[in-house]
Parts: structure tokens; C-alpha cells; sequence
């Protein structure tokens, strides 16, 4: 049977069997591919800094080594300050749910005076900051699996970082295009890497941001929360919810239930001006995701790729709907996973 005699029918069901084994492949090796993913993310990042350097006569390999080495040590000193406050969290656990019951106290009696009787232990349940330290647990193990494979990873990222300039040449020549004629493939590229590299730089400024103005009102662990604000960042909308979470639950405890309301009002700020005035400024207004598809990536992913894959959900959407857009045939699956007001894509 030859394949114009197929119906579309079957085509359909032999189309869904393949991503069912490609999906469940993916899922099988996903030792192997995160690692891979992530080195693929980091030299993304790296590229422009790399092309800044050569421009300046820096030669190729030293500029390499320069970056390497920059990451290496950021990822070892955020990984040793998370690591301790993690530590140090867990250690004045009980100090924190007895200061927890100490202020909810007044609180559960005030609400008995107006008829609204709560017992004080389902307070101290609802806003136990052991639960939510629950939550960045998960997401630095998740990452500290991973990272035990640094070597491969940053050795990984040399060796892509070395070859960064060619690649597009070999797409050329590997989708038989020896002329250069397409286009889309340059688009793509360069729209993948503007906007990991402009969503890398805002979610670090958010980051730095959360850091400095916890560390300046008191709030303990403030790098803590820097870097779990800084790696949710990538999840908009809901990644702002979950960073603050945390932070806001140790505030009500360390700072009173005024500081804590300051706490939310700062991630509030921070992130819908770093959401809805920086970010659409350079990466332009067409690139937002609905928040269905963000929540279902989310799941999606994370599912696939772990913890990982969660923090990670929306470049890779993001990167689906680029390469979507690039080809007119595909241009409208990536009309759908825009938002409401999504306009075309500016590649």
C-alpha cells in the first residue's frame, strides 16, 4: 500500500502512536537528556557574551575559558549559600513554629470574639513555613541531581559554544539549502537565542532585586529567596505565586503580619514591572504564552522532565512556538498557544 492509499484516518492514529513512543523514549532517557537540555539552555545564554568578547579581539578559546569559569564559580557559590540556608532553615524549623504560635495566638482569640471560632493549631497548619519549605526542597534537589552531572554539562557547553558560529551553515546544508536561502532557519535562531538570553538577563535582575530589598526589611535567607525568585521567573505568572510563598510564610513568622503584607506588595511590583513593562519592551509584545498553555505546559513537562522540565516549561514552549511561527504552514498552531492579544511574532 503505498502512502497516498492511506486514509487519513490511519494517518492520524499512526501520527499519535509515534509521539506516544517518541514521548515515552523521552521519558525513559530522561537521565540523559536533561543534561543534554540544559547544556543546550546555558550555551544559548553564553552565545552573545562569547560574540561579544571575540568582537573585541578576545581570542575564541580564551573567551571560552572566561565564561566557563564565570559560570562555574556562580553556579558553586549559589549552590553553597542555597545549600547552607537550606541547612540552616531546617535547623531553626521549631524556633519558627513556636514564634508561629506565639503570634497566631492573639489571633485565634480575636476571631472567637466574632463568632469565627479557629483553633490555633489550624493556623499554625495552614501557615506552617516547614510545609512550604517543602516546595524549594524539591526544586533544589530536582536541580542538585542534575548538577552532579557539572562535568558533562560545562564540558557539553564548550564543545557547543566552540562550534556555535557553524551551526547554522550545517542546518543550511543539512535541510539541503546550499544556497542559503532559508531564511527562517536564521530567524529561528537568532528569536531562540534573543529570548532566552533577555529572559535570563530579567529573571537574574528580578532576582537580584527580591535579594536586596528582603535583605534590607531583614527577612532571613534573603539569597534563598533571590534564587528561587530568579529561577521561577522563567514560569510567569505562577512561578512569581510559588517564590513568594515561602518568603511570605517566613515573614508572618520572623517580621508580623504587617512586614509579610510588605513582603507580598514587593512581589507584586517587582514582577509586574519586570513582567508587563520590561520584558515586552525587548521581546516585543507577540511573544507571550496563553496562561491555559503556560498551566499545561507546566504540568506537561514537568511530567516528561521533572523537576526541570517545570522550571524550564515555558522556554521550551516558548522555543516550540518560535520554530511554530517560522514556518508559514505551522503559523497558526502558534497563534494558539499565544495569549488573547497575541500578535505576530516579530522574527
Amino acid at each position: 500500500m503505498s502512502t497516498n492509499q492511506i486514509s487519513p484516518s490511519l494517518k492520524t492514529a499512526l501520527l499519535l502512536a509515534a509521539i506516544v513512543i517518541i514521548l515515552a523514549g523521552i521519558k525513559t532517557a530522561t537521565p540523559v537528556i536533561v543534561p543534554f537540555i540544559l547544556s543546550i539552555f546555558i550555551a544559548i545564554i553564553c552565545n552573545p557574551a562569547l560574540k561579544a568578547l571575540v568582537a573585541k579581539g578576545v581570542p575564541k578559546g580564551i573567551a571560552i575559558t572566561l565564561i566557563i569559569s564565570f559560570v562555574l564559580l556562580a553556579g558553586m557559590s549559589l549552590a553553597n549559600l542555597v545549600g547552607k540556608a537550606v541547612n540552616d532553615f531546617s535547623s531553626q524549623l521549631p524556633t519558627y513554629q513556636h514564634q508561629l504560635s506565639a503570634q497566631f495566638s492573639g489571633l485565634s482569640e480575636l476571631l472567637v470574639t466574632y463568632n469565627f471560632p479557629v483553633e490555633l493549631n489550624q493556623l499554625t497548619e495552614y501557615f506552617d513555613p516547614g510545609a512550604a519549605m517543602n516546595v524549594v526542597t524539591m526544586i533544589v534537589s530536582g536541580f542538585g541531581g542534575v548538577m552532579a552531572n557539572l562535568f558533562l554539562i560545562l564540558l557539553t557547553v564548550i564543545f557547543m559554544l566552540a562550534e556555535a558560529a557553524s551551526l547554522p551553515k550545517k542546518l543550511h546544508f543539512a535541510l539541503d539549502d546550499p544556497n542559503m536561502r532559508m531564511a527562517q532557519i536564521d530567524q529561528f535562531l537568532s528569536s531562540v537565542n534573543q529570548y532566552l538570553a533577555i529572559k535570563t538577563m530579567v529573571s537574574i535582575g528580578t532576582g537580584v532585586i527580591i535579594s536586596l530589598a528582603l535583605w534590607a526589611i531583614g527577612l532571613d535567607y534573603w539569597v534563598l529567596w533571590g534564587v528561587l525568585a530568579f529561577l521561577l521567573n522563567y514560569i510567569p505568572n505562577i512561578g512569581s505565586i510559588i517564590a513568594a510563598l515561602p518568603a511570605v510564610l517566613l515573614a508572618v513568622v520572623q517580621l508580623g503580619l504587617g512586614w509579610a503584607g510588605g513582603v507580598i506588595a514587593l512581589y507584586m511590583v517587582v514582577n509586574i514591572v519586570m513582567g508587563n513593562a520590561v520584558e515586552p519592551r525587548y521581546l516585543g509584545k507577540g511573544l507571550g504564552l496563553s496562561t491555559l498553555v503556560i498551566f499545561l505546559s507546566l504540568i506537561f513537562w514537568g511530567w516528561l522532565l521533572g523537576t526541570v522540565g517545570m522550571l524550564l516549561s515555558v522556554p521550551l514552549t516558548m522555543i516550540l512556538k518560535i520554530g511554530l511561527e517560522s514556518n508559514a504552514s505551522t503559523r497558526w498552531l502558534a497563534f494558539l498557544l499565544g495569549s488573547e492579544t497575541n500578535e505576530k511574532i516579530p522574527l
